[in-house]
């Protein structure tokens, strides 16, 4: 990832934050519920659902109609484009997690129908467990490579030193589960089944009932939770002025549920906080947004369908920066009267939002205005421009060659010919940019980042040509003498989490804003991080992915309250004195900032899925070890 973004506060008149609220909350918003709407009630969308995805022309065709809707009329094209871009944009989002929650769902309904106990195995294939350990045996020698020498695996053989090749032990077990399926017979199933929930080894230890049911339970609490998701409400906008929310309350009052699943969506309606802004409106052109500095020398900006309006630019220093280089590479522009090409601007993309502020009065007072820029970070030298200059011209060469090599062209053809050679004679002339050498690491060495509930971070620096550990970090090594921080920001979150309890007992708003310490702290550990990588020339930082361990904590700790007792008020208590004993950290946010700061450092980023067993150090080592591995899948 080489792009990042900046945020920075816009300022102007009240009648221009006025225009722009209704604009944005009483147009564009509505047009976005609508669109969202009717892509739900399209015919096709089951299908789309199964597929993953949906085919974006779609919106843009129930746009056009709206476009003359007397509810919507009024606005910049822009707008319209921009909800588009929108609705897109949330339904990719939300296909994208539905089809991976269902991928996710079979493969659990597979795995608890494979899971059965020793007991269950013997009883279902009718012969003795050594029999089944034997037959198990064979099959793990049928499926282990002809130059492994070494013998299968028992619980007391020594395990030999960690020298193994990471893909045959991941293909063995996709392989036993594809014999699974492709096998009648009862025995064997048995035998794959008994080697797969030992970790595809034939293990000579009694089994453990408790612990065997404890791990079933495991599972089928991450089948219910799964279920549950996938039977989620869609997408249906936002409702700022309460509408839906009185109308859940009306009912949830004048009528008696008749399921209690019925009672919970009243409850979690109400429950939920609903937002209170508009959505954003993008501007993906990054000439939509024209940069220039008022008579007390501050930078400002229009926007493209806007223009009668200015606002000013308000930011930090460490964002400022920035904001200079957009205004001084329109200027550049400007002043070479066109010869410059806008496709190596530094800003990509702009987008502006509403950000709720707290107190009462009317929404373009109360609420900020926010102006949030996607820059390419390459382009911010003259090394890193370099790059994307070969890159675009390449891509422009080849769009060039595959036109004319249709034989004859029509007018519009070489119209577009003429244009493309001139925008490679345009991105061929550079902008002023300060030189700065590229950051070089080495492939093969790379930086394992380990998230976790009791320790929030862990870093493995390791070489995956020999698959050993350089140097270990932990989470107070990373932060040194600020690690006192830390403590300081779990005791803000249990005051914080007591303040709240209190505050619903007495049914007084409970809201509270968090200080932002934990931003702070990510930053400091991205820095460290980031600094870590450099000393030992890693050529990348390998972060785990987070689409599931949400669910996997929450089956973990669940299971494991349950393990306490049988009585259901037991194990939440028991389930929320566990999550408070832990860091509650927001692990995403953590990730943005590493990312960022990587872009800026030019180093590159890889994501791999997380082990769950093992300890914090093992799973840093593993997840750059199976980053490394999987580049030569």
């Amino acid at each position: 990832m080489s792009q990042i973004t900046v945020q920075c506060r816009l300022v102007a008149s009240e009648s221009t934050r006025q225009q722009l609220w209704q604009l944005m909350a009483e147009k564009n918003t509505p047009l976005i519920n609508e669109l969202l709407l009717q892509v739900n009630q399209h015919p096709d969308f089951e299908t789309w659902r199964q597929k993953g995805k949906h085919p974006t022309i779609v919106v843009k065709e129930l746009c056009q109609p709206l476009k003359t809707d007397p509810r919507f009329i009024g606005q910049p094209g822009r707008f319209y484009t921009s909800a588009i871009a929108v609705v897109n944009y949330i339904y990719k989002s939300w296909f994208a997690l539905m089809k991976r929650i269902q991928s996710q769902l079979d493969g659990k309904m597979r795995w608890l129908e494979m899971l059965n106990s020793d007991a269950e195995l013997v009883e279902h294939s009718g012969v003795p467990l050594d029999v089944i350990r034997t037959t198990a045996t064979e099959i793990l020698i049928q499926f282990t490579p002809q130059t492994d020498t070494v013998e299968p695996q028992t619980a007391k053989r020594k395990k030999p030193k960690k020298t193994k090749n990471l893909d045959s032990e991941r293909n063995l077990s996709k392989n036993l589960f594809d014999a699974y399926g492709n096998t009648e017979d009862l025995l064997t199933r048995c035998a794959i089944s008994y080697l797969l929930k030992n970790g595809c080894k034939v293990s000579e230890k009694e089994e453990d009932p408790q612990k065997f049911a404890q791990r079933r339970r495991k599972v089928e609490i991450q089948i219910q939770r799964l279920t549950e998701q996938l039977t989620a409400r869609i997408p249906k906008g936002r409702d700022l002025t309460d509408t839906k929310w009185s109308e859940t309350l009306f009912t949830a009052t004048q009528t008696v549920p008749e399921t209690e699943i019925e009672a919970k969506s009243w409850q979690n309606s109400l429950l939920k906080k609903s937002s209170k802004v508009p959505f954003p409106v993008a501007y993906e052109t990054n000439e939509d947004l024209v940069w220039f500095k008022n008579q007390f020398g501050r930078i400002c900006v229009k926007f493209s369908g806007l223009s009668e309006h200015t606002f000013q630019i308000y930011c930090d220093s460490r964002q400022l920066h920035w904001f200079q280089r957009f205004f001084e590479d329109q200027q550049v522009k400007r002043n070479s009267k066109n010869q410059h090409s806008s496709s190596l601007f530094t800003l990509r993309s702009g987008r502006i939002a509403w950000q709720e502020g707290e107190g009462k009065g009317e929404e373009w007072k109360l609420n900020r205005l926010i102006l949030s820029c996607c820059v390419e970070t390459r382009l911010w030298t003259a090394e890193g421009t370099n790059q994307v200059k070969v890159e675009k011209a390449e891509e422009i060469a080849k769009t060039i060659t595959q036109t004319r090599a249709k034989g004859e062209l029509n007018e519009k053809q070489q119209a577009h010919i003429i244009r493309k050679n001139s925008s490679l004679a345009r991105i061929n002339n550079p902008f002023p940019r300060p030189s700065k050498p590229l950051y070089r690491g080495q492939s093969h060495i790379l930086v394992g980042v380990s998230l976790g509930l009791e320790k929030p971070v862990t870093v493995a620096v390791v070489d995956g040509s020999t698959n050993k550990v350089i140097t270990y970090r932990s989470i107070q090594q990373l932060l040194g003498d600020n690690y006192k921080l830390l403590n300081r920001q779990r005791q803000q979150k249990h005051a914080l989490s007591h303040q709240r309890q209190i505050a619903q007992r007495l049914a007084a708003p409970n809201q509270f804003g968090e200080s932002e310490l934990g931003q702070y702290i990510d930053r400091l550990l991205a820095k460290e991080i980031i600094a870590i990588a450099q000393t030992y020339k890693a050529g990348s930082i390998v972060l785990p992915k987070l689409g599931d361990m949400r669910e996997q904590v929450q089956s973990e700790i669940q299971a494991k309250a349950e393990q306490k007792s049988d009585i259901i008020e037991v194990q939440k208590k028991y389930a929320k004195q566990y999550r408070v004993s832990v860091h509650q950290w927001s692990y995403g946010r953590l990730i943005a900032n590493i990312q960022s700061q990587a872009a800026k450092a030019e180093i590159v980023i890889e994501e791999s899925k997380q082990p769950i067993r093992g300890s914090p150090q093992e799973k840093a080592k593993e997840l750059a070890t199976n980053a490394y591995q999987s580049r030569k899948a």
